[in-house]
């Protein structure tokens, strides 16, 4: 006979058992500190966001607020989409490379459509020297400068370059803002309102803010058609565009009289 050899018992290798473990363990946390940076981005996202719509409601506000320095009523009331970059500059001169954020609504058959978001950047813009923060607007006042903001990305240059626009409660019988002019920008700075030209300027979909407030990359010409809900962060913005516009037919009404 044999002689009798029991199983052999097996025995783990704790160190092998161990090192999956801890990868285990730091795989864990790393998706865990992955899901929590994603969350904080989108959040920082719409919070950011949020700040720039309410931002250029103020500035339309406060720039419709003195008549006598603002948009005249003529040009206001003829402007088919207004753009509003709130803040664009932080200590640069004059020219070259600025880069900013901001909003656009324009009008559609049922009132101001709601707000895309755009990025602007490149090109010359003529700000004051030395501007700490620089509010910019722009409005599209021709069917051809619609058509070039709704393409997405759209360049302020040659013929489509932004036209000083004139400022005071009146634009002067002498300008020709009318004339073939596809958009006419300002700036405020410093609390001084002026006309600026802006040339060379490339103006796109902001898409990571139109994501943070619509939860989607929602197509840029539907937005701006009309064929979006407006957000209720929107709110404070499109409130301050029709306020500009109603305070412009309540003085027209009255010099009528």
């Amino acid at each position: 006979m044999g002689v009798y050899s029991p199983p052999h018992k097996f025995i783990p290798n704790c160190g092998v058992m161990k090192r999956k473990c801890f990868l285990m363990k730091k795989c864990a946390i790393a998706l865990a500190t992955l899901c929590f940076a994603t969350f904080a981005f989108a959040a920082s996202g719409l919070e950011d966001t949020t700040a720039r719509l309410q931002s250029a409601g103020v500035v339309m506000n406060e720039i419709m607020a003195a008549p006598d320095k603002g948009i005249p009523e003529e040009v206001l009331n003829a402007a088919k989409c207004i753009a509003v970059v709130p803040g664009m500059a932080k200590g640069g001169f004059i020219v070259g490379g600025e880069h900013g954020r901001g909003v656009v609504t324009c009008r559609t058959t049922r009132g101001w459509s709601a707000p895309a978001f755009i990025s602007i950047g490149g090109g010359n813009f003529g700000f004051q020297a030395g501007a700490q923060s620089v509010d910019l607007i722009v409005l599209f006042m021709n069917d051809k400068g619609v058509q070039g903001l709704l393409s997405s990305k759209f360049e302020l240059s040659g013929e489509a370059s932004a036209t000083a626009g004139p400022v005071g409660r009146h634009a002067s019988a002498g300008t020709d803002w009318k004339m073939n002019t596809e958009a006419l920008s300002y700036s405020r700075t410093k609390g001084l309102f002026v006309g600026v030209a802006v040339d060379g300027a490339k103006i796109q979909q902001d898409k990571d803010s139109t994501a943070a407030i619509y939860g989607s990359d929602v197509n840029f010409r539907k937005t701006l058609s009309g064929g979006v809900h407006a957000p209720a962060s929107a709110d404070s913005f499109l409130a301050a565009v029709n306020a500009a516009e109603k305070r412009t037919a309540q003085h027209a009404t009255a010099e009528g009289k």
